[in-house]
């Protein structure tokens, strides 16, 4: 199975609550941090939901 590394690239200063929880639930605590996750459909979709804030790059 692939994996993503997901950063963080912008603050969740001032973002509704949902984006908030949805940066909080990936695993990253502040900006400019990075976790790698498993490539699923659920990682996948929080990522596409704040999108605006995150970097998303496919690790081999």
């Amino acid at each position: 199975m692939s994996k993503l590394k997901i950063r963080q690239v912008k603050s969740v200063i001032g973002r509704p609550r949902k984006h908030r929880l949805v940066i909080e639930s990936l695993g990253l605590k502040r900006n400019q941090t990075e976790v790698v996750h498993d490539d699923t459909p659920a990682i996948r979709g929080m990522a596409f939901k704040v999108r605006h804030l995150v970097e998303v790059e496919e690790v081999k």
